[in-house]
C-alpha cells in the first residue's frame, strides 16, 4: 500500500473538496483498507460520460489497495 502522502496526493487530484480531510488521514493512519461506496441511480438507462468522473476516482481508491462498492440502482431510469 501506499504511504499516507502518496495516497493524499493520489485522492486530492481532481478533487475540489475533502469534507473531513483530518479525519480521512486518521483513517489511513490505521493501514486498513478503506470501503469506499458510490451510489448511482440513473436517470436514463445507460450510465453516461458523465459518470466517469467518480468511477475513475473510485479507481484510484482500487489502486491504492482500498475496497471499492458501486450500487447501480434502477429508481429512476
Amino acid at each position: 500500500m501506499f504511504d499516507i502522502k502518496e495516497q493524499l496526493k493520489i485522492i486530492k487530484k481532481g478533487t475540489l473538496e475533502i469534507i473531513n480531510e483530518k479525519e480521512l488521514i486518521e483513517k489511513l493512519k490505521r493501514g486498513r483498507p478503506l470501503v469506499v461506496k458510490l451510489g448511482v441511480d440513473p436517470t436514463a438507462p445507460d450510465i453516461h460520460l458523465g459518470h466517469t468522473v467518480v468511477l475513475n476516482k473510485l479507481r484510484d481508491f482500487q489502486k491504492l489497495g482500498h475496497h471499492v462498492v458501486l450500487i447501480i440502482g434502477s429508481g429512476t431510469a
